[in-house]
């Protein structure tokens, strides 16, 4: 009868004895886990201890029983582990002859660079800086360690530089001090300048604290582990989660490792390699170091690094190893990875490691070469690649002619391929605002940090005048699938001026600039842009032997289309629309909004006359002008189509949204149409709804008037017969919009066959089609056992389900979206990405009970989610036939079903 009494392990060990694995992310987070098997396997790691994520938990939770604070027992375990360090190490923490430094970093599950918070040099205090200049023999070496220290401990912990200015005092004091010494470089200060400067840091945390900096190590240490425990709720880690839709109840582990000294000399660097370029995909050792550096020098963007092979010729024994251990890293984990090295006094070691981060070329052109040679299967190449990246290989770049003519004002390092024009911002609050406007934005940084993730977001491209392809701006910039350009250092960006210099020129904010991810171009203006190698081959205009680009997409969506079990069909109402579809792979129609083929110019009046009839038989009359142009559109979609399925939807929205709005417009109406202007006005006052979104329209207006329905109907089925008879094969299926009873649904598909019979009877043809409906009310949805009786498929609009089960409008939404997402009620955009928990709900019932009526009832969805790779898993799990998008969105959907079949399962 007895349960349990083992005590839950808080912390884990690494080193001479290593208590975790690489399949422990969940417990260790990913850095945790990775530099767990990498002990376990012999590589040149610290030792250290990781605190599990079950820890962060306790740390979060302020209002409950644990009021934040440590678990019982944790205090204990960590001072074990301080002890096996020692030993291990041969020194003490907080020794004053001998003293042990450590680094406490963030590591949650799903990698996120930047976003969380580290601290180094954790250790050091008046008295042990004294110990680490005799123990090393280098007295500068300790105080330059130590002003680090002061800086990222006052930054992280104890909240120095939290007032809202722009300016790090940190480094504003550097820079004075650099000034007053007659140096450029922070390397170049001597050990009395590091001195000096250890002093001002003191006297600026006093100063802006209160309180002196704490001495005592063990507080440091607890000090350093809360911070980073609380850095998991950060603004930018919040919003990376919802970017990247990383559950917020995950939580991060903490890192505690022995420090490794890349300041140690000129034998002694520190860097970023990663195993494959992660711009391009190439098979190279790519990267950067810096020598006599620490780490947050590289990805800061204070000092421009060297290129990784320089290293063979300044640490050729560093580097020959580094080489060595690349192979072995891609072998044991099965990707390019992303390592973070120190060198200290010649010897290498590794500090992290984990799949890097890449651009979505890169992405694509690693699970192909990867597959190729051996390391991955089909279906692991696959799953390497994030759906969204297939996009990338279809996007344009910069007109050649345009290029030809264009000269560039400057050049950077291209860390981020691509073409980008904008607006310049200098600031992520304005690349925000001015997404928000709509308009494109590049953002102009001396360098980025962390808290430039949401400017990075909004913007189009990103360029910085400091750093290398291992910055913060790179990294994060390749993962979003930004353009960006680094380390321009010909550029000058004044933020205060609002100016960007470079080449003779002056350009101010607002100004058009471009961006050339490949070459690191920058161009003032906005450059024209031409469609990528792939389209380019999809459209005819380049032969695909010509396009290394075009054999990597065909080969990833081979593979996606023999593994998947879902169809994927487009969102299109116009012939040249389906062409595009089908070049992408588009399998047929899923939605034709039949009120798009009325808004051309020889058109809209026509249905404006319909509208404005004073009775049925103006309207019969308008309806009869209307009939041979949609025959004609779904005849030539027919044509295009050929043989694939088209889902063709009835007229769905309010009949106000085809009239002018304006009073001119009005006036400019009644007299091209000959109707008194007041009796437009009465017509259009008449039409006037409080909500129109739940007002007259979809299946009401053909209950309303039936003679849309009819004209429709016919139009159809008049098409369809014309297909037939020039050898096409027609495989259509008419929808029925909003139905929310199943006499809705009855009413309108009476009519529907009443027309089809006539139409097949006066031509004398029989004709295949299928009925149903489109599922966006919720009763539909908690009533679809009734409605499958007549419905032979069903079609979900997720837009209007959305709206209509949140209770919340789509285009009302902005004034406290944001809000929302901050604190994250909503964990991502729920018309972007489907609702699971009450709209998914709706789903898995609907279909559900509609197939309890109707067994093998076809199912799909057109709505925008179709397109999202993680509602397209849902949707896959819930037993779909198919997923209907937005041509370009074609290919994202075939490599996520894909995705969806190897990683998913059904739900129940």
């Amino acid at each position: 009868m007895g349960g349990s009494n083992k005590k839950p392990q808080y912390v884990f060990a690494f080193g001479a004895r290593t208590e975790g694995d690489a399949g422990m992310r969940d417990v260790l987070g990913g850095k945790g886990a990775n530099l767990a098997e990498m002990a376990r396997i012999g590589l040149p790691v610290p030792p250290g201890f990781t605190l599990s994520t079950a820890v962060c938990a306790h740390y979060q939770d302020g209002g409950g029983t644990n009021g934040g604070s440590r678990p019982a027992g944790l205090e204990d375990a960590v001072r074990e582990q301080l002890r096996a360090l020692e030993t291990q190490r041969d020194q003490r923490f907080g020794d004053a002859e001998r003293p042990l430094l450590l680094s406490v970093r963030s590591g949650a599950r799903d990698s996120m660079p930047g976003m969380m918070d580290t601290i180094l040099n954790l250790g050091l205090n008046d008295r042990t800086v004294a110990g680490l200049a005799r123990l090393s023999g280098d007295a500068r070496f300790a105080y330059d360690c130590y002003r680090r220290f002061i800086q990222m401990y006052g930054d992280v912990v104890l909240g120095v530089t939290d007032d809202g200015e722009d300016a790090d005092p940190f480094e504003t004091c550097l820079a004075t001090l650099r000034a007053e010494a007659g140096v450029r470089q922070s390397a170049d200060l001597a050990v009395e300048h590091l001195r000096e400067l250890v002093e001002r840091y003191l006297a600026l945390v006093r100063q802006r604290t209160g309180q002196p900096f704490p001495q005592q190590v063990d507080e440091q240490l607890w000090g350093a582990i809360g911070a980073v425990f609380r850095s998991w709720n950060n603004e930018r880690a919040i919003l990376y989660r919802q970017r990247y839709r990383i559950s917020r109840t995950a939580g991060t582990a903490v890192t505690v490792q022995t420090m490794v000294f890349g300041n140690r000399g000129a034998d002694s660097a520190t860097g970023v390699a990663f195993t494959r370029d992660p711009a391009t995909g190439e098979k190279t050792l790519y990267g950067e170091y810096l020598l006599n550096a620490q780490g947050e020098d590289v990805v800061a963007g204070a000092r421009t690094p060297n290129p990784i092979a320089q290293m063979a010729t300044a640490l050729p024994s560093a580097y020959g190893e580094l080489q060595a251990l690349r192979e072995r890293l891609e072998q044991h984990f099965g990707d390019m990875q992303d390592i973070e090295f120190t060198v200290e006094n010649g010897k290498l070691y590794l500090l992290q490691t984990r799949n890097g981060k890449r651009t979505g070329l890169a992405a694509v052109r690693i699970a192909v070469d990867m597959h190729r040679e051996g390391l991955l299967t089909r279906e692991a190449a696959l799953t390497k690649i994030p759906a969204e990246s297939i996009g990338a290989l279809l996007a344009p770049t910069f007109d050649r002619a345009a290029l030809a003519t264009a000269v560039a004002m400057g050049r950077g390092l291209p860390a981020g391929p691509g073409a980008a024009s904008g607006r310049i911002v200098f600031t992520s609050e304005a690349a925000d605002a001015q997404s928000k406007r709509g308009h494109d934005v590049i953002l102009c940084r001396t360098e980025t940090s962390p808290d430039d993730l949401r400017g990075m977001l909004a913007a189009r491209g990103i360029l910085t005048t400091r750093g290398g392809v291992s910055s913060h701006a790179a990294l994060v910039a390749r993962q979003l699938g930004k353009v960006c350009v680094c380390g321009a250092s010909d550029v000058v960006v004044d933020t205060a001026a609002g100016t960007l210099r470079a080449g003779g020129r002056i350009l101010r904010e607002g100004d058009p600039i471009s961006l050339d991810g490949f070459t690191g171009a920058i161009y003032a203006g906005a450059l024209a842009l031409t469609p990528s190698q792939v389209r380019q081959v999809l459209d005819g205009r380049a032969a695909a032997a010509d396009s290394p680009w075009h054999d990597l997409f065909e080969t990833v969506m081979a593979w996606a289309d023999d593994i998947r079990r879902i169809a994927v069909r487009a969102n299109v109402d116009a012939p040249d629309a389906a062409r595009d579809a089908l070049a992408l792979g588009a399998e047929g129609i899923g939605l034709c909004r039949t009120e798009h083929m009325f808004f051309e110019e020889n058109r809209i009046d026509t249905m404006r006359r319909m509208i404005l009839a004073a009775d049925e038989a103006e309207r019969r009359a308008a309806l009869a002008q209307l009939l041979p142009f949609q025959r004609d559109d779904f005849q030539r979609l027919f044509e295009v189509m050929d043989d694939r399925p088209v889902t063709i939807r009835l007229l769905d929205p309010p009949l106000h949204e085809f009239l002018p709005t304006e009073a001119a417009g009005r006036q400019a109406l009644a007299t091209r149409l000959g109707i008194p202007q007041r009796r437009v006005a009465e017509r259009i006052e008449s039409l006037a709804e409080m909500n129109p979104m739940l007002g007259c329209r979809g299946c009401r207006l053909g209950i309303l008037y039936p003679e849309i329905t009819e004209m429709q109907s016919q139009a159809i089925f008049q098409a369809a017969v014309a297909a037939m008879r020039s050898g096409v094969r027609v495989r259509l299926e008419i929808m029925v919009p909003l139905v929310g009873f199943v006499e809705e649904l009855a009413d309108q598909a009476a009519v529907v066959r009443r027309i089809a019979a006539e139409v097949m009877s006066e031509h004398d043809i029989e004709l295949d089609y299928q009925l149903g409906t489109m599922i966006e009310v919720p009763r539909a949805a908690l009533t679809a056992d009734e409605i499958a009786d007549v419905a032979e498929f069903f079609s979900f609009g997720t837009n209007d389900l959305t709206q209509m089960t949140l209770g919340l409008s789509r285009d009302d939404m902005s004034a406290f979206f944001d809000r929302y997402l901050h604190k994250e009620i909503f964990a991502a955009n729920p018309f972007s990405s489907i609702d699971e928990g009450g709209v998914g709900t709706l789903i898995v019932e609907a279909v559900r009970r509609g197939r309890s009526t109707r067994e093998g009832l076809k199912v799909g969805i057109c709505g925008e989610h179709g397109g999202d790779p993680a509602s397209i898993a849902f949707c896959a799990a819930t037993g779909f036939d198919y997923v209907s998008c937005s041509p370009l969105r074609v290919p994202v959907a075939r490599l996520a079903a894909a995705q969806a079949a190897l990683t998913g399962s059904k739900l129940e």
